[in-house]
This record gives structure tokens, sequence and C-alpha cells, in this order.
């Protein structure tokens, strides 16, 4: 993940009598060790588990942070708030928005029912901390809450910028929209032609197609269009190679690249109550894990957002039944079909159903290899399992993801992509086979390679770890 500042926040001025309030305040007050910040997530899963994974580490690094949630969400944070003391962590719980959001889900829809149901509340919140000691210096938000930049200069602290993605995807995000590609014709109707980046590490082009929907079937000028443009180059204005290169395209070095933020392997409290409750039990699933051999379980998983087609689904059970591997496979329960495409099932001869913890896959030596979207919330797992990775991306940017593990990291196996390249099952069957056989030989030791590279990041002196005292030092010198 990758957080960074505001290059225009504003601190926020203090008048001497607030300065000698809060030094007063302070030496009383066993809490204020830190500063204090407000995190402000998306409640969508693969935003939301990342972000309160580095709320924690925050709170054991001394400060004191304020997390907004719906009613909703609040058991979300449980795990926080089972672990930290009431003085470090504050839930600031507001109501559900009285107006739902869009179904099927939409971005831009769901960001400004956000700003219309929260921005008031914020301000108000922000007016009842003016005097309350360790200060609030700076809003962490998700980088789609792009008008949290504005709220920030309103209320004059500084405005964090969290991207659960890594430094490949935000670099290409600030490319095509800086300098949003056009088609030589814009009525060709041929959506597998290239579209170059040339100016990214490593010059990587796409099939038209793969481009994100809203660049594609939008124009210039168009309101939605537009806004999510903003979303996007708003956050440019905010405090590994492609980290090299978001820092030259931010203008400053304040970018932290923080992760794989992953919870404590020895404590099953940490991995199973982890991005909320399970349908599964977690003893059932671990217990049937470990009766396996090591590298002998194949864990395949997508997108949260993702429903599969029947297309897909009986490509996925016709090589898991031909393939004899041994599997954990997670999917989205089908609702209707829509105007675009239609939504599977699984057959009945798949044993158990529910919703299992993604962190099971990668807790047990069993665990061998990966068939996923790589979706942000299941990256950070993979970089720390050691498993090579067989890519099936769907959307958002998983592309950039599987264009980075296959091509450039030489981590994993493309199978499909999407619902435009459908694998045989025969020949998924054949490398799933292959993948456990341990064939990949070249993939297998690059998994190793990134496995151990992200837990040298995490681990005490770290690259990482280096990166989160930073984060902290810097927000704690705001409060001076």
């Amino acid at each position: 993940m990758i957080i960074f500042e505001n290059r225009t926040s504003h601190y926020r001025a203090k008048t001497q009598n607030e300065k000698s309030h809060r030094n007063l305040s302070a030496m009383s007050s066993a809490a204020a060790n830190g500063s204090h910040v407000l995190v402000y997530p998306i409640l969508r899963s693969g935003h939301v588990i990342p972000l309160l994974d580095l709320t924690h580490r925050l709170l054991t690094r001394g400060l004191t942070v304020t997390v907004l949630v719906t009613q909703n969400e609040v058991t979300l944070l449980q795990p926080l708030i089972s672990t930290h003391s009431s003085c470090s962590l504050k839930p600031f719980v507001i109501p559900v928005p009285e107006t739902p959001l869009s179904t099927p889900f939409s971005p831009i829809e769901a960001m400004k029912a956000m700003r219309e149901h929260h921005e008031a509340a914020l301000i108000q919140w922000f007016k009842s901390q003016a005097t309350v000691t360790p200060p609030v210096v700076a809003i962490i938000s998700d980088f789609m809450l792009e008008w949290t930049h504005d709220l920030a200069a309103r209320v004059g602290v500084k405005r964090i910028v969290f991207s659960p993605s890594g430094a490949c995807d935000r670099s290409f995000s600030f490319a095509l929209w800086k300098d949003p590609p056009k088609k030589d014709d814009p009525n060709d109707n041929d959506d597998s032609s290239p579209t170059s980046f040339p100016k990214l590490p490593n010059s990587p082009i796409y099939p038209w197609w793969q481009l994100p929907p809203f660049h594609r079937n939008g124009k210039e000028g168009d309101p939605s269009w537009e806004r999510w443009r903003n979303i996007n180059l708003a956050d440019r204005a905010s405090w590994s190679r492609d980290l090299e290169h978001l820092k030259r395209e931010l203008g400053h070095d304040r970018v932290w690249a923080v992760g794989p933020l992953l919870p404590d392997r020895n404590s099953n409290d940490a991995v199973f109550n982890r991005g909320g409750t399970s349908s599964l039990p977690h003893q059932h699933v671990m217990l049937w894990l470990d009766s396996r051999e090591d590298n002998s379980v194949v864990y395949v998983s997508f997108w949260s957002r993702v429903t599969l087609t029947s297309a897909q689904i009986e490509v996925l059970t016709a090589a898991l039944e031909q393939s004899r591997v041994q599997f954990i496979f997670c999917a989205r329960e089908p609702r209707e079909k829509n105007g675009r495409e239609d939504s599977g099932a699984v057959s009945d001869g798949f044993e158990e159903r529910g919703v299992g913890p993604a962190a099971c896959d990668t807790k047990s030596p069993s665990g061998g290899r990966v068939l996923d979207s790589l979706r942000v919330e299941l990256g950070a797992g993979r970089a720390g399992c050691r498993a090579v990775m067989l890519t099936w991306p769907m959307g958002a940017d998983q592309y950039t993801n599987a264009k980075l593990v296959v091509e450039q990291a030489g981590a994993g196996v493309r199978v499909g992509e999407g619902t435009r390249m459908i694998p045989d099952p025969t020949e998924l069957a054949r490398l799933l086979v292959r993948s456990l056989e341990g064939s990949n030989g070249s993939e297998r030791v690059r998994a190793r390679e990134i496995s151990r590279a992200a837990m040298e990041a995490v681990a005490q002196g770290g690259s990482s770890d280096k990166d989160l005292d930073e984060l902290v030092n810097r927000l704690n010198e705001v409060s001076k």
C-alpha cells in the first residue's frame, strides 16, 4: 500500500492560548504520547481492511486514532478495540445514510453520498476537537475521497492519502488521467488496440478494453468522467522503481510504501477476526488444512465484488474436478441476471458453503498455489505466502497487478482475463497439477524471493518499518 501527503495541505494555525492549553493538558494526560489523526476509510473490504491494519500500526507507535465508521461496520473495529485502550482508539460512529447507495455499485455515486452524509458531521467533529489533547493534525483518508483534501484545508489539518494499491497502480492511474490516451479513430470499435504508457517504468502496454471502464466508456467533459479524473488527479496534489517514479511524479518525497501489513501469524484472534466474521468455523478450515501435506492445496479466490459468470464457474469447477487437486474455492453468492452478464452458481457437489477467511490459505503450510484475480485485499497475503500465482484478473487494478506479477516480477502464470479470455478447463487443470508438482521452477524461485523481501520489509529495521516510523515522526512534528 502507498501513503502520501497532500502537497497543498495546510497546517492548522494555533493561537498562543491554544498552545498553552495543550501543553498543560499534555502533562496531565497519559494518552497524549503522540499526535491525533482521523482515519476515514471507504467501507469496502479491499479498502477498509488494509487501512485498519495501518491503524493498528499507528496505535502501536503511540498515536491517538479516531476511526470513522457507520453502525454497520463497528464490528470491524472489535479486534482493535480489544487490543488498544479507549484513550488511544476512538470510534467515530455516524448514522448509515438514509439514501441507499446505488445498485449495482457505482463508485462515483458512493463517493457523492459519503460527502453528502458525512461532511457536516466531520466539520462539527473537528470543531469539538479544537481544545482536545492530543491535537488532531491530519486526516488519513482513502484515495477515492478526494474531497477530503478541501475538507482538510478548511479545518486546517494535513490530508494524508491512503491507497491500498501499490506504487505501480498509483503511477498508472496518474499517467492515465494526467494525459488520457485516446484512440486514433474514435469510431473504431476494435477495443483490443494496444495502448502504451512510455513514461511509466517498463513502458507497459495494455489492450484498450483493459483500461478502467470510467475512462473507456466516458468522454472528456462528461460530469462523471471529469469527477473520476479529479478523484485521481487531486491525489497528485497530495503529502522500488515504481516508488521512485511515484515520488518524481508527485514532486516530493513524502511518500511511504508500507506493507504487507499482515496480522500476527502466532495469534489466531488477529488472523481470524480481521475483516469481520466468517460463516465457516475457522477451526474447521484450519484443521482441514493442517491435515494436508505441505504445498498441496490450491486456494481459489476472486475480488469480493465480482460475481463469476456461469461460463467462468463451469470452467473453474470442471478444471478443479479434472485436476483432482485439493482446494479451497471462495466464490461470491450468485445474483440475478443483469443486462450484461449472468451470475454462476457453484454446483452442489462442492461440499462446504459460506464465507471463509482469506488468511487461512497463508497461515497453513499446506497452502501451495493461489488462483485469484489479484485484488488488493489479497495482494498483501500473497506477497507473504511464497505461492506461485495463477492470475485471472477481472477489473479495477487487477490488470496492472497481473502484469506486474507475471511479466515484470516473474512470480506468476496468466490463466485468464475477465470474460474475454476464459481458459480451457483441461488446460487449467493441467496448470493446477503442474503448479503443485513444482514444475513452475522460475516462478517458484521468484515467489520465494518476493516473499523473503516482503518479510524483510516489515521486520524491524526494514523499509516498511522505517517508512512507518518516518510517517509517525512527521505527524508528531506537526503538533509541535
